[in-house]
């Protein structure tokens, strides 16, 4: 279903040393992202929020790439959850989440 993309390297480092751990991390992941009343694809666009407007580059560009390449989620549909960031966040991190988006999206 998802990719273990949403780690961060910390977490994958735990998965030889400290499986258990490791698996309670991963079991969150799936538990929230269960699509039970929005899809996957839907949360994948919050998150693309929440980490844009928490002028996060890195968790930022993990979202993005992410649901590019496991969604299929297209660059117009990004656009159009930064455009709520910039009503919400404002302009240096809607600016910056552009960034981001482009630079993904240019490799893609």
């Amino acid at each position: 279903m998802k990719d273990e993309v949403f780690y961060g390297k910390g977490i994958h480092e735990l998965e030889g040393e400290y499986p258990d751990l490791y698996d309670l991390v991963k079991n969150i992941s799936e538990v929230v992202y269960d699509g039970h009343a929005l899809d996957y694809k839907t949360q994948k666009l919050i998150a693309i929020g929440i980490t844009a407007s928490r002028a996060d580059p890195r968790a930022t560009k993990k979202q993005i790439k992410s649901g590019m390449q496991e969604l299929d989620i297209t660059k117009e549909e990004i656009m159009d959850v930064l455009k709520i960031v910039l009503l919400t966040s404002g302009m240096p991190t809607f600016s910056k989440a552009v960034q981001i988006l482009n630079s993904v999206a240019e490799t893609q």
